[in-house]
C-alpha cells in the first residue's frame, strides 16, 4: 500500500460494504421512480404552478424526472451518503478518542482530511454512475427516451458534484470543530436552507437568491433537458474547495481533543 494514499485505500477498503449498500438502494430508486413515469406523468398537474414553474416541471419526462427523481428523492439520498461519510472523516474518530492515534503515522492532518473526503468523493461518483446505468436500463420501457444517455450522464454528474460539495461541508465542519453533532446539524441546516432558496426564490419574487444555493447549479441548468452544464458544475467545484480549504486551516491551527 502507497504510504501517500494509504489513508485513502483504508477508508475505500472500510467503506466498501457500505458503499454497496448505497450503490443498491440508489439505483433500485432511480429505476422505481423512471418507471413510474408512464402511470404518473399526468398527475403532475395536480402540483401547483409556482412551485411547477420554479421546479421546471411538466408532463414531460424531463420535467417528470425533476419533479420527484433528481429533484428530491436522489439528492436526498446522496447528501445523506454524504454527511455520513464527512462526518466520519475526522470528528468520528475525534470523538472516540483515536484520532492522535491516526495522526501518529506519517500523515499530516491535511492529508488525512483530504484522502477521506477522495474517499467520500469516489463513492459519491460511484453511486451517481450506477444510477446513470440503472436510468439506462429502464429508458425504452419508461418512456424516456425524450432524455438522451448523454442528458442522463449530465445530470448524474450534477448529482455526484452536488454530494461532494455538501460532503466538503460536512468534512470542513468536522475538521474545523471535532463534533459530530455540529457536523450533522450544520450540514443538514445548510441543505435546507439552501434548497428553500432554490425551490422558492422564484415564486417569492426574488430570483436572485437562487443563486446562493447549490441545488441551482446541480439542477437549475435542466441538464435532462439541455445537457452538460459545465459553468455551473464549475462553481460546484470551487464551493468545494472553499469548503475544504477553510476546514483544513481551521484544522492545522486547534488542538485535537480539546
Amino acid at each position: 500500500m502507497s504510504t501517500a494514499t494509504a489513508i485513502y485505500q483504508k477508508s475505500l477498503s472500510d467503506s466498501r460494504r457500505s458503499l454497496v449498500g448505497w450503490v443498491i438502494g440508489c439505483a433500485f430508486m432511480g429505476m422505481a421512480y423512471a418507471s413510474a413515469y408512464p402511470s404518473q406523468k399526468n398527475n403532475l398537474d395536480n402540483i401547483p404552478q409556482n412551485l411547477r414553474d420554479s421546479m421546471n416541471i411538466d408532463n414531460s419526462a424531463a420535467g417528470y424526472l425533476n419533479a420527484a427523481e433528481f429533484g428530491l428523492v436522489l439528492p436526498l439520498l446522496l447528501l445523506i451518503y454524504a454527511i455520513a461519510a464527512g462526518h466520519r472523516a475526522t470528528a468520528g474518530d475525534e470523538e472516540a478518542g483515536q484520532l492522535d492515534l491516526v495522526l501518529a503515522h506519517p500523515v499530516t492532518r491535511t492529508q488525512l482530511m483530504l484522502q477521506r473526503f477522495a474517499n467520500l468523493v469516489t463513492g459519491a461518483f460511484v453511486i451517481s454512475f450506477v444510477v446513470w446505468l440503472a436510468l439506462l436500463a429502464v429508458r425504452g420501457n419508461a418512456e424516456l427516451t425524450s432524455i438522451s444517455p448523454a442528458q442522463f450522464l449530465a445530470q448524474c454528474l450534477g448529482l455526484a458534484l452536488l454530494a461532494s460539495t455538501f460532503g466538503a461541508l460536512a468534512v470542513a465542519l468536522g475538521a474545523a470543530t471535532g463534533r459530530r453533532t455540529v457536523v450533522l446539524a450544520g450540514t443538514a441546516a445548510v441543505a435546507v436552507v439552501t434548497y428553500a432558496l432554490h425551490t422558492m426564490a422564484e415564486p417569492v419574487g426574488a430570483d436572485w437568491l437562487a443563486y446562493l444555493s447549490p441545488f441551482h447549479y446541480y439542477i437549475g441548468g435542466e441538464p435532462l433537458r439541455n445537457g452538460f452544464q459545465w459553468t455551473d458544475y464549475g462553481v460546484l467545484v470551487v464551493l468545494t474547495a472553499v469548503c475544504l480549504a477553510v476546514g483544513a486551516s481551521r484544522f492545522n491551527r486547534r488542538d485535537i481533543n480539546s
